[in-house]
Order: C-alpha cells, then structure tokens, then sequence
C-alpha cells in the first residue's frame, strides 16, 4: 500500500500559527507560543453513520426524497462518489473503528453466524476484538470527549460494549437492529431487542422513543453536558434507521403518500436520470440488471401496488425524518458556536437492503415471527407493531446504477453514499478519487493530529492500521489517495471479491440466485470486470482475458492470505 505522507500541519493550525507570529512577533518568547497554542481547540468529529442506505437514496446522490440538510452539507462540502465499505453492517463498523479489515478486527463475519472451520479463530470474535486500538479509545486519551448513540453491533457484552472500547457516555442498541419505537421488537426471535447506557444492560425504552429521534436528542444531551469545558468531542452518531422493520411516526409517513404509486420501476428510471445530471455517473451508463425473481409492476394486481407502495412511503419518510433530525443536530452545533470547528463525516454501512423476505431468512424463523408478532393491515403499516422491508425491486432503485445490493460483493453491496464537511477544506467538490472506509480512522486522527499508539497500546500488542488518510483528497492536494495498482479485498460469507485498480473479481451465487445452502465451491464461479468501461458489472471477462484473471487471482490469494481469510465451510447468512 503506497504509504502518503502526513500533512506538515493542518490548514487551521497553519492560520492560528501565523496569527500567533503576528500578534505576538518574531521575538516573542517561546512560552508565551505555547500557551497561545494551548488554548486553541482541536476540531470537534462528528462521525454519522446510516443503516442500509442506498447510493441514491438522499437527494445529493440522486433521489427524489427531500433531504436539504445532507444536501446543504454535502454540497458545501466534499460529496465522495468513490467510497467502499463491507457488504453488512458489523464488519463496516469494525473497520471505521479500527482502520483495519475486518477479518483481523473480529468481523470476519457476522455475530454467531461463524461456520465450524470458522469458529474459535483469531478475526472471528464476533465483536471489535482487542488486537486493534479503538478510535474512540484512542481520542479519549488524547484529551478528547467520546459520545456514542444508536446502533453498536460490535459486542453484546459489558466487556466488549461501547463504553469498554472508549466511549465515555453512550447509548447503544447492541444488535444488528430493532424495531423503531419502545416495545424493543427485536429482529430476530421473541427476546426484546438489547440496548446497553453507559455499559448498563436496560429493561425499557421511554414512551415517546422513535429511534431517530431519540438519538438525535441524546447525542445533543452528551454534547452539552460538557461543552462549558472547551474540550473537542468525538460524536459517534450511528442511526438503525431505514434498516428494516420498516417504522415511522404516521405524521411522517403521510408526506409521502402517493409518490411512488407509479412503482418501482419509475422510481429506477427517475432516479438514474437524476444521478446522470448531477455529473454521479456518465450519461451513457447502462441499467443495472433487475433480477430473475424480480416482478415488473404491471404483473402486481392493485391491492399488491397499494401495500408495496406505502411500504416505499415508510422508507422515504425513515430518510427524510433522518435528514430532519440531523439538521436539529446541525442546528444545534451553531447555536452554541460549534459548527465552525467541527469536522463531519456522513456514510451508509452497506447497499440498499434488498433481499426478498420468503427466501432471505427462511433459516432466521421470521416467517414464524410475522404470524405472531404483528399487525400487517394496510392502516397498520408502518406502526410499532409492523414487521416489513421493501425487497429487491425497490433496492434496485434504492442502489441505481450498480449490481445486486446488500450481502453481495458486487458494485450495489459495497459502494455507499458519503461526503465530509469542514469549513477548512469545504470546496463544494465531488471527489472520484478511491476511498475505503478503512480509510476513515487515519484520517480522524491525522485531523486531529494525534498519532496511532503504534504495535503496544494498553499493554497488549494491536495491529497496525491499514487505511491511508484522505486528508490530502479532502484538502484538494492531490486527486487520488491510492495508486493506480492499489488492491482492496472484500469477503462475506463466501461472497469474494478485490479490486485492483480498475480491475475487480467477485465471486457469487449462479444458478438460482439465492440458493447459498448449497456446497461453495459447487454454486460460486469467479468473474472479471473492467469499472471503467463496465461499471455496472454487466460484461464477465473471466474467459476472454486469462492473465488478467490470473493476475488477479494472485491478489486475491495475497488479500486472503494477509488478512487471515477462512471462507466457510457453509453459508448461514446474506
């Protein structure tokens, strides 16, 4: 990996400098520079981070719902059209935590979805294991305040919980998701959902929760409750929204009634255009293929086109009531004169949540939990006690020009939306340039000019982060941080892929699409794609270009063989 040199200061640091020189002139004594400097604060982080957020799914990177206040953000700022995470939820956030790939952070796979040959095996913890130096661990000691609210899904127990890995005040839902309301749904079986405040495990939810809102409100408290100390916090705000059960309020839900009766097939189309014109993707992009379980609108009969479209409304008004809460939460900031100082870095953790209820987790016994748990008359919709998500033809739109979504290495699975704001660097840009989430935790710490503590951190030995700091990029120094040669790999449950440079392999499932039970090595085939000329992965060059497939096999074999890759011996999950 190209090594790329610090940043001698950072432009903020260079100004105050230079106002320390003026004011105080060249013969000043050096004490009296430090205490100038002293008394300079560092830039405040707030790290956001959406759940199952599609590439087009806010109103920046194409979609038609109303997003002004990401808009706003990202349009003054740095809007990232390049920027890769893991194919689920988990393995993301322990490689934003850690700048380190998952399978050495813990998350080679999913919590208890670990294979027997997987199982007890150093990368496969199922929580942010302690070979790494958390971010939030490491601001804290580096005079830093570490709030935490929303989704963790990086350990369940007090040991491995948020405030164990550095946070000092934090409310977090421990699982991979919930219900958005107080009766704690759970997504899986009938135990109501985890959450942990402050390390302590609690039994009940306020009354009036609603997920994106609650920890809007609680992060805004923790800000507070320390901001006369003039210290920098590190604000890590993870929303579970619009991660399925499909919830809002019914206020919010009614704003977008009838918008997307035309169907998702419209909702494709509108959308591509869209992310066309706004310079996204070339004009003469291609379609992503629609899938062979995919069913064209006109074959739905109208009670079938009532019900798919309000489940569409509920996810719109999920994102839009996102976009609301942080603009409180921006807000917020400039009134109490933080705004200026603060970095603020947006991503989703993965592609658009796609697959189809009937056959994705049939093994989970969801099937079992819609009969008993919920309410699915059409005016129940969208309440606490709904259980839905919206499948792979709204995904489709959900994802745009990319292949698959959600669990798949391919394009729609591992390219998410994502852009930085800092009045330092904010140039109203989009940057194409690479950019890997492993990437993020560098550049937090080059921002705030602390240095990774190295091979030994607490007494125990860590690993080495692997990420480059986007600083140069984001600071408009340079135009790509990583080579043209620079390889990233990817694995989920035997789902593979790596790039290198504009070369990509993956592997997925053929034949019946979502037949994963079946022996890998009898249902997986490798394909080869160029992303320049084929960024939708619509043309296989495996047989066509063979020492290219070979030299990219090579890579892969490097990537699994440096991260400690075990690909499962069976397949459980997406």
């Amino acid at each position: 990996m190209e090594s790329i040199p610090k940043l001698n200061t950072q432009k903020l640091w260079f100004i105050f400098s230079l106002l320390c020189f003026l004011l105080i002139g060249c013969s000043a004594e050096n004490e009296k520079k430090t205490v100038f400097m002293d008394s300079i604060k560092k830039p405040n982080i707030l790290l956001i981070v959406v759940d199952d957020l599609g590439y087009t799914d806010i109103g920046v990177f194409g979609s038609e719902i109303a997003t002004p206040n990401l808009d706003a953000l990202a349009n003054a700022g740095m809007t990232l059209t390049n920027y890769y995470v893991a194919p689920t939820c988990s393995p993301t956030r322990a490689m934003l935590l850690s700048g380190i790939d998952n399978h050495l952070a813990g998350m080679g796979t999913m919590y208890n979805e670990q294979s027997e040959n997987q199982k007890n095996k150093p990368g496969y913890e199922g929580y942010l294991n302690f070979q790494v130096a958390a971010l939030p661990n490491i601001l804290k000691d580096n005079g830093y305040h570490t709030y935490m609210t929303g989704k963790w899904h990086l350990g369940y127990e007090e040991e491995t919980s948020p405030t164990a890995r550095g946070f000092e005040r934090s409310f977090a839902l421990l699982a991979g998701g919930a219900g958005h309301f107080s009766n704690m749904m759970s997504i899986l079986g009938s135990n109501k959902a985890p959450y942990r405040e402050d390390g302590d495990l609690i039994k009940t939810l306020p009354n009036d929760f609603y997920s994106t809102k609650f920890y809007t409100n609680k992060m805004i408290e923790y800000i507070d409750s320390n901001h006369q100390d003039n210290k920098p916090f590190f604000g890590y705000l993870a929303y579970s929204a619009p991660h399925w059960p499909l919830q809002a309020p019914a206020e919010s839900i009614e704003k977008h009634v009838g918008k997307y009766d035309a169907g998702y097939e419209v909702l494709y189309q509108q959308r591509m255009a869209k992310i066309k014109a706004l310079g996204l993707i070339d004009q003469d992009m291609p379609d992503a293929l629609s899938l062979p379980e995919d069913k064209a609108w006109n074959e739905l009969n109208d009670d079938e086109k009532k019900r798919s479209s309000k489940v569409m409304e509920i996810y719109a008004a999920m994102v839009s009531d996102l976009d609301l809460y942080i603009g409180k939460l921006i807000n917020h900031l400039k009134d109490i004169g933080e705004f200026e100082n603060t970095f603020i870095f947006f991503m989703s953790d993965n592609g658009a949540e796609g697959h189809p209820l009937d056959q994705s987790f049939a093994e989970y016994g969801i099937a079992n939990k819609l009969a008993t748990c919920c309410d699915h008359s059409y005016e129940n919709m969208g309440n606490a006690n709904s259980y839905l998500w919206y499948g792979p033809e709204w995904a489709r739109a959900g994802v745009g020009p990319w292949r698959r979504f959600k669990g798949f290495t391919s394009e729609g699975g591992i390219r998410a939306p994502a852009f930085a704001h800092y009045p330092s660097f904010n140039d109203a840009s989009i940057k194409d340039g690479l950019i890997h989430v492993k990437d993020v935790m560098p550049t937090l710490l080059e921002l705030a000019d602390i240095d990774h503590p190295g091979s030994i951190y607490k007494g125990r030995a860590v690993l080495a982060m692997q990420g480059s700091s986007i600083l140069p990029l984001l600071s408009g120094e340079v135009e790509n941080i990583h080579d043209k040669d620079h390889v990233e790999g990817w694995e989920l449950f035997g789902k593979t892929a790596v790039r290198k440079g504009d070369w990509k392999i993956i592997q997925e499932p053929k034949g019946e699409f979502f037949s994963w039970q079946t022996p890998l090595a009898d249902n997986y085939d490798w394909q080869l794609f160029n992303l320049v000329e084929d960024p939708s992965e619509l043309n296989n060059l495996a047989s066509t270009q063979p020492e290219k497939m070979q030299e990219m096999l090579t890579a892969w074999q490097s990537y699994k063989e440096d991260n400690g890759v075990i690909i499962p011996e069976s397949v459980m999950g997406f």
